[in-house]
Parts: C-alpha cells; structure tokens; sequence
C-alpha cells in the first residue's frame, strides 16, 4: 500500500503538460470544451492540494470552482513555460490562502474527507484510502502538503519549495520526517 501511495507518476507527464498547455491556449480563444478536458485532466490534483491547504472539504470545493473560473478569465495571461499544473497549483494557493485570511478559520480534515480526495485514483481501492487518510492525519499540515504535492501530482522537491515558498533544503527536511512517520505507522500497525 505505502508503495503504492509513494510511487511517482510515469515519464508522460511532458506528454500531459503539452496537452495541458494546448487547452490553455484554447481556452484563451474561448473554447469551452478545452476548459472541460483541463477540469477533467486536472480537477483532482487542484481538489487535492486545496484540501491540503484549507482542511475543510466545502472551501476546497469552494477554491476549485474558482480555479477554473480564473482559469477561463486570464488563460490569455498564461505563458507556456511547460508546467501548466504549477500555474494552476499557483492559482489554487493564492485564492486557499485568500479563502483563510477572509474566513480567518481551518478545520481538521475529517477522514471521509481525505478518502474522498484519492476517489478518481484507479489503482486505490477503499481500504487503501481509508489507510492513507489514517496516515496523512499523523502528519503536519506542511509535511501532508509536500507529501501529496509530491506523491499525487509529481511535483519535484524543488518546485514544491517554489510552490509553497520554502527553502528546498526546509522540504527535504520535512518531506524525510514525513516519510519516516509514515513508515514508523505502518510498523507500528503491522504489529
């Protein structure tokens, strides 16, 4: 299972950016459809990474409604630098955080909540959500967000210090303790 949740996407994800980046342009041209296929590539990871920030499912849901809304409005904005998903991980940050500063709250994620975030990945079936949502709750809310920026989207070390205006040596640090608590849970469940 930990493998599993641990593993990084396979090489197409350049192959994912340019279709990514083909909508985008599309999208500045006015093209529905092409804003329907980016929700569809990507709604998942922007869920995911809102949940992360806001720990309440109704604002993240919230946030990612406003996402592809802002997406639609400045699509023309957007400049191809081969990463689509950081430019829309961006714009996900800014209205989370935005989200916070007005509501001035967070709530704890409740488990069904974190189950539901892994509901679109075919390869985890229901005990292993319910496995992964015990484990991300042991973690910090830091340490959850660089581990499903990592696991669920790819990101590399370095992009999620950018992402989430960190020093790459502070997301090593907390990537690493993640890791080793998440193992020592597993050890600790399989006893």
């Amino acid at each position: 299972m930990f493998a599993l949740f641990m593993a990084v996407p396979d090489g197409s994800s350049g192959e994912k950016d340019g279709i990514m980046e083909v909508c985008i342009s599309k999208i500045a041209k006015g093209d529905k459809e092409a804003l329907a296929e980016l929700y569809n590539e990507t709604h998942a990871a922007v869920y995911g990474f809102a949940l992360s920030l806001l720990k309440n499912k109704q604002d993240a849901e919230d946030v990612l409604q406003d996402v592809y809304i802002q997406v639609w409005r400045n699509a023309g904005g957007y400049q191809a630098k081969g990463k689509p998903l950081a430019w829309l991980f961006t714009i996900t940050r800014n209205l989370a955080l935005m989200t916070i500063r007005q509501q001035k709250r967070t709530v704890t994620v409740a488990p069904e909540d974190w189950q539901a975030m892994f509901a679109d990945e075919p390869l985890v079936d229901q005990e292993d959500r319910m496995v992964l949502g015990a484990l991300l709750g042991i973690l910090s809310d830091e340490e959850r967000q660089i581990v499903v920026l990592h696991a669920m989207t790819g990101f590399k070390h370095r992009e999620i210090a950018q992402l989430l205006d960190l020093r790459l040596p502070t997301v090593l640090s907390k990537y690493n303790r993640a890791v080793k608590k998440l193992r020592g849970a597993l050890k600790e469940a399989d006893r």
